[in-house]
């Protein structure tokens, strides 16, 4: 009989999701002051270098464990398939970017709010998972289904559910996703 064996088999998704693990743990203990200071973007001086990390740094933090738990379920899930298929350098990229362009959108266009947690990395994973069937000249039918489904739901949640989820990053997440899915398997 083989002998099992746990293997570290998605280095980056595995690291982010640990990452983000140890920074909500910081959070807890600093009473939201860590994510105050590192882990969330706002509107903020373009004096401060914080203000440029953050615009990164914003996705590793969450408000609690229920928001952890729900992004990283999905991350999880789909990371290590996307890492398999599209390599760690690239997946890393994918975060990167999408951490980027929602924290500059946030900045520039919502001055009043406070944007933290992955939920832009969940989407531009789920909508880059429906590229992995992709093949050049072709558009996969998942693909507009999930994009309509995800764009429609949250639209309507922008418009009538009031929460502080921000539905702007998700279909940002969802954009940025599709993009990369598009020009990493057209080629």
């Amino acid at each position: 009989m083989k002998k099992l064996k746990i293997t570290f088999n998605a280095p980056v998704t595995l690291g982010f999701a640990l990452a983000s693990l140890v920074v909500l743990g910081l959070n807890i203990l600093t009473r939201g002051r860590n994510n105050s200071l590192l882990f969330s973007t706002y509107h903020s001086s373009l004096l401060s270098p914080l203000t440029y990390l953050r615009f990164f740094t914003h996705v590793l933090g969450h408000s609690g464990w229920q928001h952890y738990a729900g992004n990283m379920m999905y991350i999880l899930l789909l990371g290590p398939m996307l890492e398999e298929k599209y390599g760690s350098k690239k997946i890393g990229s994918a975060i990167l970017i999408t951490a980027a362009v929602t924290g500059v959108v946030n900045y520039i266009f919502f001055p009043n709010t406070v944007l933290c947690g992955a939920s832009g990395v969940v989407f531009a994973f789920i909508l880059l998972t429906s590229f992995t069937g992709f093949h050049d000249g072709e558009i996969p039918l998942s693909f507009i289904l999930i994009a309509i489904i995800f764009i429609g739901q949250q639209v309507v949640d922008g418009i009538f559910v009031r929460d502080n989820v921000s539905n702007l990053s998700h279909i940002i997440g969802g954009i940025v996703g599709s993009v990369i899915g598009y020009n990493v398997n057209k080629r």
